[in-house]
Order: C-alpha cells, then sequence, then structure tokens
C-alpha cells in the first residue's frame, strides 16, 4: 500500500483537528510523526523542523539492516530478531493504549499459546480515553508467544503477538 501526498495532507487535517498531540504511522519504509507540541527527538540523524501550529509532519524512512553493534538490543528489537530467525509472524497494535488479553477481568483470554488462529479472531482490546478497541488477529496461524502482558500500555507497532504460520 502507496500513501500519495493526498492521502497524508487528510491525515495531517485529521490529526490537527483532533485532540491528540502525538501521531505515528508507519506504512513499508514510510514513517510519518507527527506533533502539535513539542518536536519529538527522533532516534535517527535526519533533521527534523520545528513543530507548531498547526500540526508539522516529519517523515523519515526506517532504517536499514545494519551489522551489530556493542549496544545491547532491546526488547522489542529481540522480539523481531526471534520472530525473523524462527518464520514467525507479528500481530501488532493498531493504536496506542492500554492492552487487555481477556473482555473482561477474570475472563478466559481471547487467545493463548497453541491457539489456531484466522485473520478475523479478536486476540485482544486495547483501551484508549475509555473506549475498547478490538485487536484482530490479520494473520492465519497458532499463537506462538504472547508477548505483551495484560492491562500493559502498548504503542503503536508494538508486537504483542508472535504466531507460527
Amino acid at each position: 500500500m502507496e500513501l500519495t501526498e493526498d492521502d497524508v495532507l487528510h491525515i495531517l487535517k485529521l490529526i490537527d483537528e483532533s485532540k491528540f498531540d502525538y501521531f505515528q504511522l508507519e506504512v513499508g519504509e514510510l514513517k510519518i510523526t507527527v506533533s502539535k507540541g513539542d518536536p519529538i527527538p527522533l532516534a535517527t540523524s535526519a533533521p527534523t523542523a520545528p513543530a507548531a501550529q498547526p500540526a508539522k509532519a516529519t517523515v523519515v524512512e526506517a532504517p536499514k539492516a545494519t551489522p551489530a553493534t556493542s549496544q545491547p538490543q532491546s526488547a522489542a528489537s529481540n522480539i523481531d530478531a526471534k520472530a525473523a530467525a524462527e518464520g514467525l509472524l507479528r500481530i501488532t497494535a493498531p493504536l496506542l493504549g492500554t492492552f487487555y488479553v481477556a473482555p473482561e477481568p477474570g475472563a478466559p483470554p481471547f487467545v493463548q499459546v497453541g491457539t489456531a488462529i484466522t485473520e478475523d479472531t479478536t486476540v485482544g482490546l486495547i483501551e484508549v480515553m475509555k473506549v475498547f478497541n478490538s485487536v484482530r488477529a490479520n494473520v492465519r496461524g497458532t499463537v506462538s508467544q504472547v508477548v505483551a502482558q495484560n492491562g500493559q500500555f502498548v504503542e503503536y507497532g508494538q508486537t504483542l503477538f508472535l504466531v507460527k504460520p
């Protein structure tokens, strides 16, 4: 899926009209980060423009694979490395909020390790401002690992589950 300039402008308009102060979108190698307030420090060395009203966007290409460095890998990169090495698929958070594995406290989880899932399987809920959004698997296979914990705050694109195709 490719984003056109009109798509990006439409997204910026929607964010500008919303109550959100921060938005991040990744489509393939394209990464869009929008902030209404202070500039967001980026992990890359790309120059950033100061943020102003209305929202400004910083578009950064995702970094290419680089040789290992002496710095320890973060937990997220360990999960990604495991997924790649074992041929596992990732189910990621479609938005940021509080992640729940069950429909209500005390109820059994939607899925657990060993559960067979399809693209339409609900694997969890993400709560944002008292609104619960279901998380669909969007992949077919068997749940291999539950990465996110119940009640954990998750960010957009964070790995929630690993799935064996």
